[in-house]
């Protein structure tokens, strides 16, 4: 499975919006775990914050999902891996979550969180682009959306 290399310009991990297992962040996740793996992650996090609200809500670890990725599965084995492995919900709670993430605000997050972003996003965010959901920082940062 090609890895990304999250320390050339123009190469992101995908979307938080992106679903893998019918979860938004855990695409995203795999991508920063893979690269993470590789030695290829750059300034990214794997086991950052974003991360584990994902990790909460499956019940899933960071080293578990790190050793299976570890194996070279695709992107179809982790999602059925998470499956699998992940707390049960029913697909209506999975859905409420997805749509919480979706539209979390800034001012929903934890306060440690409110406080890094506060300095994140005025150096690493472009001017001018409205911060509506916690979820733009990434999608304009990394250029999906202007």
């Amino acid at each position: 499975m090609p890895t990304s290399d999250f320390t050339q310009a123009g190469d992101y991990p995908r979307s938080p919006h992106e679903t893998l297992a019918g979860y938004v962040i855990a695409a995203r996740t795999l991508d920063k775990c893979r690269a993470a793996l590789a030695g290829t992650l750059g300034e990214y996090k794997f086991d950052c914050p974003l991360d584990n609200f994902f990790f909460e809500f499956t019940g899933l670890t960071a080293e578990s999902f790190r050793e299976f990725v570890s194996t070279g599965a695709d992107d179809e084995s982790v999602g059925r891996w998470i499956t699998d492995n992940a707390q049960p919900h029913q697909r209506r709670e999975i859905i409420q979550w997805n749509n919480d993430m979706r539209g979390k605000r800034i001012c929903d997050l934890p306060i440690q969180l409110q406080e890094f972003l506060e300095d994140y996003i005025p150096k690493c965010v472009p001017a001018g682009h409205p911060i509506y959901v916690w979820f733009d920082v990434y999608d304009i940062e990394e250029e999906r959306r202007s």
